[in-house]
C-alpha cells in the first residue's frame, strides 16, 4: 500500500467516526505474482453502510454504492483499466446495519508504472463521494530467484470451515483484508498474508524469513524469525499480531526473505496506524536503530550497494561520490543510499519516494534498450543522458545515410532553453558514443560529423 498517511491521530479518529458530510470510503492494495511479465493486483476496498441511502423495494431495503478504478500507463495515453462496479447489499436492521460494505477486485496487470485513480460514492448521494490517486509501479514478482509479494493486512484469516466461494477466499484461506489499516484498542489483532515465490531456485540453503516491526521512530520493537524450506516452490505465510500492548503509533511492518549463506535478501514493507490510548509509551529511545535497517537498503549485499553506485554515479555530487568510496563497512553503505534516497524525495510525506522510483524506470529501460552483448545500457553514453534527462521530446535517427556510420539527434526543447546531443555508431557494435553537444559542460565537437563518415 503506497497511501499517503497523516500523522496526526485525531485525524484518524475522525475518520473512523466520520462526519454526516464526510464520506468514509477507503480502498488499499496488494501485488502478487501472477507471471514473469505481469502481477495480479487486488483492490481492496470499504463503504461505511451506515452513509449510504437505503432504498425501500419490494419489502427489502438495499444499499448500493459504486467503485471506479481508472489505471493508466504513465506513458501512454490509453486507459489500461477504466471501469465502473456496483456494490449491492440488502440491509436488516440489527443484524448487519452497521457494518462496513468490504470487498475486493483483482487485476492482472503487466509490467509498468501507473497513475490509479480510485474514486467511491454514493449514486443515490451526489455529496457522497471520494476520490485517491495513486503512482503505482508493477515490476513482475515471479522471476529467476526466490521472492517476495506485498504484505496485506487482514481484520481476520480463516483457516477453517472456509468459504470456497467467498471472494475473499485464495489459496484454503479467507483473508478478510483491511482497506483502511488502522487498528484499535477494540479490535488489536493484526493479521497479515503474504506469498513466497522461487524458493527452489538456486541454491539448497535454507531462507530466512524475518518478520520485523518498527515504531514511527525507527525502534525495533517485535520481531519474529522462522526458517523457510526450498521443497515447494512458492508458499503462503500467514501470522498474527496482537497489537493489544503497544501504544499509539504508526508501524512499519517489514517482511525479509534472504540466504544468510550469500548474505542476499528482499524486503517488503507493510504501515499501518495503531490507535491505543490506554498504553503509555515506554520505548528506550537510546536503543534507537537507524531507520535504514527497516528499508529496503537494510538486508542488501555489499555487491548489491556497489552496483547501485555505479548506477546511480550520474546523479550523485562530487562530494556525495567521495564519500562513497571511503566508506568501509556494509552498514555504512546501507545507510549511504538510505539519505542519498530520502534526499532526493520529492514528497517526505508518502512512502512512496517519486524520483527514485522514476530513475529506476529509466534505468530498466536503458538497459533493455541501449545495451550491447558486451556493455550494459546503463553504462552507454545513450543510457547516461536518458538517466540523466529523460525522454527527449525529438529523435532524429540516421540510420542508413550514404557514406555515413549510424548516428542520431536527441532533442531536449527545456534544457537551458534547447539542446541537442549527437550520437555515433562508430564501432560499428550499436554503441553510440556521444560526438557533441550544446549542453554546458558536455563534449562538444562542430566537426563531429567528420567521425560518422565512412570515407
Amino acid at each position: 500500500m503506497k497511501k499517503t498517511f497523516t500523522v496526526l491521530f485525531i485525524l484518524i479518529l475522525n475518520a473512523l467516526i466520520p462526519a454526516q458530510d464526510d464520506f468514509s470510503f477507503e480502498f488499499d492494495y496488494a501485488q502478487f505474482g501472477f507471471d514473469s511479465t505481469s502481477n495480479y493486483i487486488e483492490f481492496y476496498y470499504s463503504f461505511n453502510q451506515q452513509q449510504l441511502k437505503r432504498i425501500e423495494k419490494e419489502n427489502q431495503t438495499t444499499v448500493t454504492a459504486k467503485l471506479f478504478i481508472d489505471l493508466k500507463e504513465i506513458s501512454v495515453d490509453t486507459p489500461y483499466v477504466s471501469r465502473e462496479w456496483s456494490v449491492n447489499n440488502i440491509v436488516e436492521d440489527g443484524v448487519n446495519s452497521s457494518k462496513s460494505l468490504v470487498g475486493v477486485l483483482g487485476l492482472v496487470v503487466p509490467r509498468g508504472d501507473y497513475k490509479a485513480i480510485v474514486k467511491g460514492y454514493d449514486p443515490n448521494q451526489t455529496a457522497m463521494v471520494k476520490e485517491f490517486s495513486e503512482d503505482l509501479t508493477v515490476i513482475p514478482r515471479l522471476r529467476d530467484d526466490f521472492s517476495l509479494s506485498d504484505i496485506q493486512l487482514a481484520s481476520n484469516i480463516k483457516n477453517d470451515n472456509v468459504n470456497e466461494n467467498s471472494i475473499f477466499y485464495k489459496n484454503t484461506l479467507e483473508v478478510l483484508p483491511n482497506p483502511i489499516t488502522v487498528f484499535t484498542n477494540n479490535n488489536p489483532v493484526v493479521f497479515y498474508y503474504t506469498e513466497l515465490y522461487g524458493l527452489n531456485m538456486g541454491s539448497d540453503a535454507p531462507l530466512i524469513l524475518q518478520r520485523d516491526l518498527f515504531n514511527s521512530r525507527g525502534i525495533l520493537v517485535d520481531q519474529k524469525t522462522k526458517s523457510v524450506s526450498r521443497k515447494n516452490a512458492s508458499i503462503v505465510e500467514v501470522g498474527v499480531l496482537n497489537m493489544q500492548k503497544f501504544p499509539t503509533d504508526s508501524y512499519n511492518m517489514v517482511m525479509t526473505l534472504f540466504d544468510s549463506t550469500e548474505n542476499e535478501g528482499l524486503s517488503s514493507t507493510k504501515r499501518f496506524y495503531m490507535i491505543n490510548p490506554d498504553v503509555k509509551d515506554t520505548t528506550n529511545t537510546e536503543v534507537y536503530i537507524a531507520n535504514y535497517l527497516g528499508s529496503e537498503f537494510g538486508v542488501s549485499s555489499e555487491e548489491e550497494l556497489d552496483d547501485m553506485f555505479a548506477k546511480c554515479k550520474y546523479i550523485a555530487a562530487s562530494s556525495e561520490i567521495d564519500q562513497y568510496e571511503k566508506l568501509d563497512s556494509l552498514n555504512s553503505k546501507r545507510e549511504y543510499f538510505y539519505e542519498f534516497w530520502k534526499k532526493r524525495d520529492p514528497d517526505p510525506s508518502t512512502n512512496e519516494n517519486e524520483f527514485k522510483i522514476e530513475y529506476m524506470y529509466r534505468l530498466d529501460y536503458v538497459n533493455e534498450r541501449y545495451g550491447s552483448f558486451y556493455k550494459k545500457g546503463y553504462r552507454t553514453d545513450r543510457g547516461r543522458i536518458y538517466l540523466l534527462y529523460g525522454e527527449p521530446d525529438q529523435i532524429d535517427r540516421y540510420p542508413n545515410e550514404t557514406n555515413m556510420k549510424p548516428y542520431e539527434i536527441w532533442y531536449f526543447n527545456t534544457i537551458e532553453g534547447g539542446v541537442y546531443f549527437v550520437f555515433g555508431d562508430i564501432t560499428g557494435f550499436s554503441d553510440y558514443e556521444l560526438l557533441s553537444s550544446t549542453k554546458r559542460g558536455e563534449i562538444r565537437d562542430d566537426n563531429w560529423t567528420r567521425r560518422v563518415q565512412t570515407n
